[in-house]
């Protein structure tokens, strides 16, 4: 019986709900995490798939995805929101042997392990899915004024947020900064590990294969460095998580803290405040200050009646 040839993976971007080549035309090479084994001379590294090479002209256009797709994401009833995030969990049971696989290799885990990090990215996608239609209860409220007025302040979505994923926790990680975005309305373009983007690629096919609209998460691959200056500095992005600049080589978080400053965005520093630095397997705890951090109170007065 003949060997068979294997298949070489060259995987795209995810923008605007299609699957474009990078504009730049370029891929990398994604490599298996060492996984230990006998001592000696360290195995070669087995290659995985190529990754596109994501460019600024990318990450401009899934911006324009982004913000054309913000409106009627927003738009939609919590309860609706919360219906189509629960059906990316249900695809992402379906993908799970391929995300375990993924992840196994992403991060060099043992099979146990790697079931229970993607068990605990569905069961967090599943948290968040469930807040759309509570956090307004709970981040909101009728405020007491004096006089014939009804006070009230209510949460609306930032509108277009540029996240950093985390660069070890290739998929738990990447879902801890992606779900509490887009659960109150906004939009994200999320920058994926590095050297880890094959679980962030199988999520972009969960995404494409369910009820999630076309912009509302638009995932690019690529050298964070590269990229993340273009998307601290864009005048359309209203917030940017740096998360994943706390260990992403060749990033200085606080340069593009600088960069955001100049149309006032919204940042969030790695490990949440401060400038100390995470650890490198990261994963944000899931809790409603991650909710919060992309969200502006509007706040409307009303006369009482009689």
């Amino acid at each position: 019986m003949s060997a068979r040839v294997d298949v070489r993976k060259t995987y795209k971007l995810y923008i605007g709900g299609t699957f474009p080549r990078s504009e730049s035309g370029r891929s990398y090479e994604v490599f298996a995490a060492p996984t230990g084994g006998r001592r000696g001379a360290a195995a070669a590294p087995r290659f995985l798939a190529n990754a596109a090479m994501g460019s600024r002209k990318d990450a401009r256009d899934a911006v324009v995805a982004a913000r054309k797709a913000q409106p009627a994401w927003a738009g939609a009833t919590a309860y609706n929101r919360g219906q189509v995030l629960y059906r990316v969990a249900e695809v992402m049971e379906g993908r799970r042997a391929q995300l375990v696989q993924d992840v196994r290799d992403s991060e060099g885990l043992t099979p146990a392990r790697a079931e229970a990090v993607v068990s605990a990215a569905v069961d967090r996608w599943v948290w968040y899915a469930g807040w759309s239609d509570k956090f307004a209860q709970v981040l909101g409220g009728l405020n007491p004024v004096a006089g014939p007025y009804f006070d009230i302040s209510a949460p609306e979505p930032t509108g277009v947020v540029a996240v950093l994923a985390p660069q070890a926790s290739s998929l738990l990680g990447l879902v801890s900064v992606v779900a509490p975005v887009i659960v109150s309305g906004n939009t994200v373009v999320v920058l994926t590990s590095e050297d880890r983007p094959l679980p962030a690629v199988t999520l972009a096919e969960c995404l494409a294969t369910s009820d999630v609209p076309g912009g509302v998460v638009n995932i690019i691959t690529g050298r964070t460095a590269e990229v993340a200056p273009w998307l601290a500095s864009h005048r359309d992005v209203n917030a940017i998580d740096l998360t994943g600049a706390a260990d992403a080589e060749g990033v200085v978080w606080g340069e593009l803290e600088l960069a955001a400053a100049e149309n006032l965005k919204r940042v969030v520093r790695p490990g949440g405040s401060g400038p100390e630095a995470v650890e490198p397997d990261f994963e944000p705890v899931p809790d409603l200050s991650r909710l919060a951090a992309f969200l502006e109170t509007k706040t409307v007065w009303h006369p009482k009646g009689r």
